[in-house]
């Protein structure tokens, strides 16, 4: 993960709040449960952007309604640490794998997949994964059940203190009339 150079104030985390609930939720309508205007929102919202807080909105479609009903986790361990820029590389021609982790412990990388059934999966494992240069081999892991699925939160830290800073910035100044 990237490390983020963005300072996140009280305001900024309301705002996330609301967008990670509804990405849809219209500026102004943040505004006003932030007791801001809708300009100040776009603006937070851009910095956020241009800062990599957020990386973007998506819309989100579950893949069974598409037929991909099988959901795995594949555990590789490559052949050598080197191989893992080429091993990345060859992954994200697969559309199959959505994501993809460098992990500690006894696997180098940890996939997730979506596929149609059984004999969809076993084709990508022998004909793709398994023939990429680099991986020494596989585990695969079923999916029964997606018992939660969500965003990060962004606020109500029970047993996390985030670091948040107040807004500090000076008052505009005012014009004497």
């Amino acid at each position: 993960m990237a490390k983020v150079n963005y300072q996140i104030d009280e305001i900024d985390q309301k705002i996330l709040a609301f967008l990670v609930k509804n990405a849809r939720m219209p500026f102004l309508e943040i505004a006003r449960e932030c007791g801001v205007s809708g300009a100040a929102i776009h603006q937070r919202v851009r910095k956020m952007e241009n800062a990599g807080v957020i990386t973007g909105s998506r819309l989100l479609v579950k893949p069974e309604a598409l037929g991909l009903n099988v959901c795995v986790f594949v555990g590789v361990t490559l052949s050598e640490a080197n191989t893992y820029p080429k091993v990345v590389e060859a992954l994200r021609k697969i559309p199959e794998v959505v994501e993809c982790h460098f992990v500690t412990g006894q696997h180098s990388l940890l996939l997730k997949l979506f596929c149609f059934d059984q004999d969809h999966l076993m084709k990508i494992l022998i004909e793709t994964i398994q023939n990429i240069p680099g991986i020494r081999r596989t585990e695969t892991l079923v999916s029964l059940d997606q018992a939660i699925e969500r965003q990060v939160w962004v606020k109500d830290y029970d047993y996390v203190k985030a670091p948040l800073r107040k807004n500090t910035s000076p008052a505009p100044n005012k014009k004497k009339a």
